[in-house]
């Protein structure tokens, strides 16, 4: 009778122990499915990460063109504005000559038929 007690004992304790060992088994089972995904979910983040840097990148060099292209082109219409305002300047000055030699003109027409007549 002595040794069956100590039998039973033992085999509650085995399967206590059995119980435990399945239990931390599956927990690192878990734990491995868990990091595995947790790393895939992380690698996913950083190669989006790099695409984007790509992408803001290029964005960036493509912006810089376009504004070097409307600061070359900002320039020239500078100048061209520049040539305009002093053309427009001799014509307003060639205008006045034109309504001086003509106010001359009316002004002085009748003494001028007269003279002639």
């Amino acid at each position: 009778g002595a040794y069956s007690n100590k039998s039973d004992e033992n085999t509650g304790v085995i399967a206590m122990i059995d119980l435990l060992i399945k239990d931390l088994d599956k927990e690192m089972t878990e734990a491995e499915t868990e990091e595995k995904n947790a790393q895939a979910d992380y690698q996913a983040t950083m190669s989006d990460a790099a695409d984007k840097r790509a992408q803001d990148s290029n964005s960036l060099t493509e912006k810089d063109s376009s504004k070097a292209d409307l600061e070359t082109a900002l320039q020239g219409h500078g100048e061209s504005k520049k040539a305009t305002v002093s053309e427009l300047m001799a014509t307003d000055k060639y205008i006045s000559s034109l309504h001086a030699e003509c106010d001359w003109l009316l002004q002085y027409f009748e003494v001028r038929k007269q003279a002639r007549a």
